[in-house]
């Protein structure tokens, strides 16, 4: 039995459930979670996905069919209900994931998992993440039918919990001794405000504020370019601009500040991000458009994605959903396919602020004093008094950075002006998304998406194919946001913003396909300012040149593409480095680890070893290069792979090839070799320990739980190859989330995969039952029922009534 396993390996691992009555720190008394009545092993069956349920609220019956995915295809006579019943189904299987991250979001994680989560959750609330969730919360609340809709779905959220007792409660509950709490509204904002700041809360304001006063300017444009000396956009190269009429912003003729610190918030991984892609009837099989898309995230058990088909009669979607969230975020209808990718625009800025004495109730902007306002955060704890922070506002946004959180100075701070504190839109795109028929349906409805920005794809079953890069950008002058500004300054202020139809996009264009993979979005002669904030270099022309390699492409082929493992970061290294690597002083080992690379094809499959060399050899060698960034004692950030590539090819004998540690003066050449020698002993130490060090062994990919990857609930060592540089974008835990392949027939027919499953609860058979297919590239078919009487491989049906 799956549950035995489970708890064993939990036991093990968490050896201080030792006394059965006994609450042990922030552990739940183990007698009441192992009780026969209430505890644990209440999970082990699925939910009950037939019969009838009656539901408070709903006008009509609706009908949910489950198909052998355990997929729920959801049927109602209109929006509400339909809504409703998909709160309902995703609490029904993700009711824990779901209010966990918006726990999370919140900074209240401290009141879950004790005082270990304070210094987390301060940085939440400094971040303004409820701040931002309540603004949110404001616009929903100024549009009716979204509220209403909203509401609805709030609604059969709370019919699921209200219906559970203590024995139904999902395990990480039992596991936590917490119980759920009502959802509201603030919930799901709260949840949006989660995967803004996962997808826009990275910057290097502070970071590179540092590299220029350490570096000078010159060497920090050299380390830092704006664009790299290749050009593969988002946007094709030659798209004609000349239609923006808008004066860009011109740069002020003041003094940027040069204040160092030396510790800065956590960040969202910088590889979060995607790929998506699609080709026009011109370079499709069968003459119609073909759409991919596959999320690059965290790989997390639960899923952070659920795959659900919503429909009514006037509208019918099915695909990836977000649990807490309305509506089919990645997916299609019978008319159009949607997919994102993140488009990793610049969006959060950081200004220094004055103050005008220590109570902090002033600070200085325009040459005037202005007031402040106090955000008091109550943080509770379990088992422990509350703590009280006090975050000061500006009209730039939240004080994060004070002498109470890693400020430097006792009379000023630092203060974030964040896209994702800035709702302006009272729609709710994905509702419209889901029912547009056309390409102007997707543009209307896409058009009011503020943050995080996305490029998304199109395509629909008349043909047409697109992209557009949406957001709400601020118009920056050249070079505003790079580095920390001056929040005294108004000319330091967002002036305004790029309007919203000179964002960069693309409809049906003349080489028959669009794709993205969060590189730059334009060419350098797109007018407004962007710069390069860590975008992609390899996928996107891995992905631009397999479309450019033939007339006409299949299914099959968009299935290769996905799980493609070739590595262009070391085709494009390794050569130079084996051309000029002195090899006499290398030992046989040595020289046995050289020859298994110097044969590498550089596709990085797991029975390879050659993909294990190369990932040890290139991080030795990074570290290498910028050896002087850890002599600082400020926070830097090194620069961007390709850049780092050039220099070692381009300027051998530059500076930053020296190691400091070392009288000799090294070059890049010195520094292939010394790095070999180090990434050999590695490599023969884990064989000694470990065993075969091939690509699957030595990787480590593994889709681990929310809590801290419980073992017992994680999945590890699975057979899947790639990289983070590679199309197969997986890594040891993060890569494609979720993968979508959606050919535009009448109805459109569709693939798709991610690594877990439908169900929320470790004791289901559906919990992690994609995970093998997921990592081997196997696709399932995703069965679009056309109305509530198809009931092509259904197992079940269950039947939600009104409540009499």
């Amino acid at each position: 039995m799956k549950l035995f396993k489970f708890l064993l390996s939990f036991i093990l691992t968490v050896g201080v459930f030792y006394i059965l009555d006994t609450k042990i720190g922030s552990a739940p008394p183990i007698g009441k979670f192992l009780s026969p009545s209430q505890g644990v092993w209440q999970n082990e069956s699925d939910e009950s996905i037939d019969g009838k349920i009656q539901i408070e609220g709903l006008k009509d019956e609706v009908i949910v069919h489950y198909d052998e995915q355990l997929i729920p295809h959801v049927f109602a006579q209109n929006d509400a209900d339909l809504y409703r019943a998909q709160g309902y189904i995703t609490a029904k299987h993700r009711l824990w994931q779901m209010e966990f991250q918006t726990h999370a979001s919140a900074g209240r994680l401290s009141e879950i998992i004790g005082e270990k989560a304070l210094n987390y959750d301060r940085a939440q609330r400094r971040k303004g993440m409820g701040y931002g969730a309540e603004v949110l919360l404001k616009k929903w609340n100024q549009n009716t039918n979204v509220k209403n809709l909203l509401s609805a779905y709030t609604n059969g959220v709370n019919n699921y919990i209200n219906s559970l007792n203590q024995s139904e409660l999902p395990l990480e509950y039992k596991l936590l001794d917490y119980k759920p709490e009502p959802w509201t509204l603030k919930k799901s904002a709260l949840l949006l405000m989660y995967m803004t700041d996962m997808l826009c809360g990275g910057e290097t304001d502070f970071e590179y504020t540092n590299a220029l006063r350490e570096f000078g300017k010159d060497r920090f444009d050299m380390l830092y370019p704006d664009f790299y000396d290749f050009d593969e956009p988002v946007i094709p190269t030659d798209t004609d601009w000349s239609f923006i009429d808008v004066e860009m912003t011109k740069t002020p003729q003041s003094e940027l500040p040069l204040d160092s610190i030396t510790s800065v918030l956590e960040k969202p991984n910088p590889h979060n991000g995607s790929n998506n892609w699609a080709v026009g009837p011109s370079k499709s099989y069968s003459g119609n458009p073909i759409l991919a898309n596959d999320p690059h995230l965290g790989l997390n058990l639960p899923s952070i994605w659920y795959v659900m088909q919503l429909a009514t009669p006037e509208h019918n979607s099915m695909g990836a959903t977000l649990p807490g969230a309305l509506g089919i975020i990645s997916g299609f209808n019978n008319h159009i396919s949607w997919g994102e990718t993140n488009a990793t625009r610049d969006v959060k800025d950081w200004y220094k602020i004055e103050f005008k004495d220590k109570s902090r109730k002033q600070y200085k902007h325009d040459n005037n004093w202005k007031n402040t306002s106090v955000r008091v955060e109550k943080i509770k704890i379990k088992d422990k008094e509350t703590y009280i922070d006090s975050v000061i506002y500006t009209h730039h946004g939240p004080v994060s950075y004070d002498q109470a959180f890693k400020g430097n100075g006792k009379k000023e701070g630092y203060a974030m002006k964040w896209i994702g504190h800035m709702a302006k839109a009272n729609s709710y795109i994905f509702l419209d998304l889901n029912k547009g028929k056309n390409y102007d349906d997707y543009l209307n409805a896409i058009k009011n998406w503020v943050a995080p920005a996305q490029n998304f794809v199109f395509a629909s079953t008349t043909g047409d194919i697109a992209l557009w890069i949406q957001g709400q950008f601020p118009n920056k002058w050249r070079g505003q946001g790079k580095f920390l500004l001056d929040g005294s300054n108004p000319d330091h202020d967002w002036q305004s913003f790029i309007p919203q139809k000179f964002n960069a996009h693309t409809k049906n264009p003349e080489r028959g396909f669009v794709s993205s993979s969060n590189q730059h979005p334009t060419d350098s002669l797109y007018p407004f300012y962007v710069f390069n904030d860590g975008y992609d270099a390899y996928r996107n022309r891995v992905i631009n040149d397999f479309f450019r390699s033939k007339e006409k492409f299949n299914i099959k082929d968009f299935k290769d593409l996905q799980n493609t493992n070739f590595n262009k970061k070391a085709s494009e290294l390794l050569p130079y480095m084996f051309d000029n690597m002195d090899v006499s002083t290398l030992s046989d080992e040595e020289n046995e680890i050289l020859s298994s690379i110097k044969t590498w094809d550089f596709n990085s499959d797991i029975d390879k070893v050659a993909p294990s060399i190369w990932d040890s050899w290139w991080n030795n060698l990074y570290d290498l290069i910028w050896d002087e960034f850890e002599t600082k004692d400020v926070v830097l950030e090194k620069p961007f792979t390709y850049q780092a590539i050039s220099m070692l090819k381009n300027y051998p004998n530059d500076e930053f090839m020296d190691i400091l540690k070392t009288p000799e003066k090294e070059t890049s050449h010195d520094l292939f070799l010394i790095a070999f020698k180090k990434t050999a002993k590695e490599l023969i130490d884990w064989k000694s320990e470990n065993g075969d060090y091939n690509w699957q062994a030595y990787k480590g990919t593994y889709v681990g739980h929310l809590l801290q990857a419980i073992p017992a609930f994680s999945r590890f060592d699975l057979p899947i190859g790639g990289d983070k540089n590679t199309v197969n974008a997986a890594a040891k835990n993060w890569g494609p989330s979720w993968r979508m392949i959606v050919e535009m027939t009448t109805p459109p027919t569709a693939l798709g995969i991610y690594p877990g499953g439908q169900s929320g609860n470790p004791g289901s058979k559906y919990y992690d039952n994609f995970i093998d297919d997921w990592a081997v590239g196997n696709y399932h078919s995703l069965n679009f029922l056309q109305n509530e009487s198809q009931t092509d491989n259904v197992i079940a049906t269950q039947t939600l009534t009104p409540k009499q």
